[in-house]
């Protein structure tokens, strides 16, 4: 069986080769005089820059989304009362300070002198309508709600102070404020056009404003003249070409229509290494992928069932021989940067004989098929779907892989448990803290389980919440991933290394953790 498994990578890896090799545009000089001799072929484009992206959130409306691809533009468009910069340091935002007056009063300060970028005022106005609108009737039929229900109201003290009243105590609402869902928008914008006009026409008060968008083409950002923050952006047009296949998005940064590419696959680091204009960078995220179960399914109802799937893939063998090493092990559906990951667990190892053993035992007859779902427009994912397949049928299992569209896949798909036996699922982890994965992955309801349920597991999520002591909450998290490794509600693969491809043109571009791109410092020579 070894053998057999030597092979299958070797021809992957063959097949890697040879996507880079095409990729690459034809033969590569092996000459660094020749490489430092070719030419730039960005022309035109003076104070532009242009990033291709793999996807379009198809609404802009902040309460209305949960995606990366909405945060990479986004972030540039609106702002929250709390940020966080490329470093994941929390910093002031559009509140220049807070504090707690007792245990459920949060008060702010606001920054004056700030306008919307239809020049409506930032003001205290403006948070409550933002937060009453978050946490009302349009906000709770959007997936950002449930992060922000440990929030009653928000009360106006004056124009540029605001109390916000908690119904419980959240270890972690600062950070949450920093996310994308709680940024500020204007009311007597929304108010006039309406919450439809707002998806397609988004206002904010970030360094850029968005001044046109089509949608799944491309998204225009033009330069706010009134920021606040004195002298940025330093950019005056920003564009972002949505290229969902990743080879098209590498031959129009070899061609010089993009200037930084998104999501660089493997197969494709070599060739950016060999071009003597563009620069490979990578950078460790927070974000973990899974193939998660739908344990509502026959028979992934069974826990014994589950942890056989963990023990059949060589899950090592994934990340050093399809990622190229680009990716980190991982015990439970979180990276080493989430504050709650537990370093005591281990991965579970590749043991196909254990999986035999328990398939049998849970009664799971040879040849039983298991319907797999996958975003198609992820390339590396296809190869590791492969791979998997491959394992299971080593165990008895066979693999049923579906390619559906992205969107598709996680708006309409997996909250509607449609997504077959399992699915590609890749989450952010934007709070650096296990708490927004585990509560939006396991409690029952949430909009992305549509399935997993367990006593215990709900016991725990809401201890963790309950105490803002850091320390009982990682030791509640202890025990909170144990059971989670035990129950095996996904097969854990790895937590992702983004690769972003850079035109040497560009300046000061740092690829984010957490897929925000921050472009207000950033230049083109």
């Amino acid at each position: 069986m070894k053998k057999r498994l030597l092979s299958l990578f070797a021809v992957f890896m063959t097949f890697t080769l040879i996507l880079s090799a095409c990729s690459g545009g034809g033969e590569k000089s092996s000459s660094s005089e020749s490489k430092n001799s070719e030419k730039n072929p960005v022309e035109g484009r003076d104070n532009e820059l242009v990033i291709g992206v793999s996807g379009d959130p198809q609404n802009w409306d902040p309460i209305d989304t949960f995606l990366l691809d909405w945060s990479t533009i986004g972030t540039s468009v609106f702002e929250g009362l709390v940020d966080r910069n490329l470093d994941l340091e929390i910093q002031p935002g559009l509140a220049e300070s807070w504090e707690y007056l007792d245990d459920k009063t949060l008060q702010f300060k606001l920054r004056q002198g700030v306008t919307f970028h239809n020049g409506e005022p930032f003001n205290a106005e403006a948070v409550k309508f933002t937060f009453d609108r978050l946490l009302g009737e349009e906000g709770q039929k959007g997936p950002q709600y449930s992060n922000y229900t440990s929030i009653d109201s928000v009360e106006v003290v004056d124009e540029f102070t605001v109390n916000m009243k908690l119904k419980s105590q959240d270890p972690v609402l600062l950070t949450k404020l920093a996310g994308y869902g709680a940024v500020i928008v204007p009311p007597k914008y929304i108010a006039e056009k309406g919450d439809e006009h707002f998806n397609n026409n988004p206002v904010g008060t970030g360094p850029f404003k968005m001044t046109g968008y089509k949608r799944d083409q491309e998204v225009v950002l033009e330069k706010n003249p009134e920021y606040w923050k004195e002298g940025l952006p330093k950019l005056d047009k920003v564009v972002f070409k949505v290229i969902p296949e990743a080879s098209t998005r590498l031959a129009e940064l070899q061609t010089g229509k993009i200037d930084v590419m998104k999501r660089v696959e493997v197969a494709q680091a070599d060739t950016v290494k060999e071009s003597g204009f563009l620069e490979l960078q990578e950078v460790g995220t927070p974000t973990a992928f899974s193939l998660r179960f739908d344990t509502a399914k026959m028979p992934l109802d069974q826990k014994e069932v589950r942890q056989a799937i963990n023990y059949a893939v060589d899950k090592e063998a994934i990340i050093n021989e399809i990622l190229g090493g680009y990716g980190k092990p991982i015990s439970t559906f979180q990276s080493e940067l989430s504050f709650g990951n537990n370093p005591d667990l281990e991965p579970y190892p590749y043991d196909p004989e254990k999986a035999k053993e328990l398939l049998k035992e849970a009664g799971v007859s040879e040849g039983t098929e298991l319907d797999l779902f996958i975003p198609g427009n992820d390339g590396n994912f296809k190869e590791i779907a492969q791979i998997v397949s491959f394992y299971l049928e080593e165990v008895g299992l066979k693999v049923n892989i579906n390619s559906v569209d992205n969107t598709t896949l996680i708006s309409d798909l997996i909250p509607n448990g449609n997504a077959g036996h399992m699915y590609r699922q890749g989450w952010g982890g934007w709070t650096l803290d296990f708490d927004n994965t585990a509560y939006l992955m396991y409690h029952e309801g949430e909009q992305w389980n549509p399935s997993f349920k367990d006593e215990k597991v709900e016991e725990l999520l809401a201890a963790q919440r309950a105490t803002v002591d850091q320390e009982e909450r990682e030791k509640i998290f202890k025990e909170l991933t144990e059971v989670l490794y035990d129950q095996a509600p996904e097969l854990n693969l790895y937590s992702a290394v983004d690769l972003y491809a850079v035109n040497k043109r560009v300046q000061n571009f740092q690829p984010p953790h957490e897929d925000r791109m921050r472009l207000e410092e950033v230049t083109v020579k």
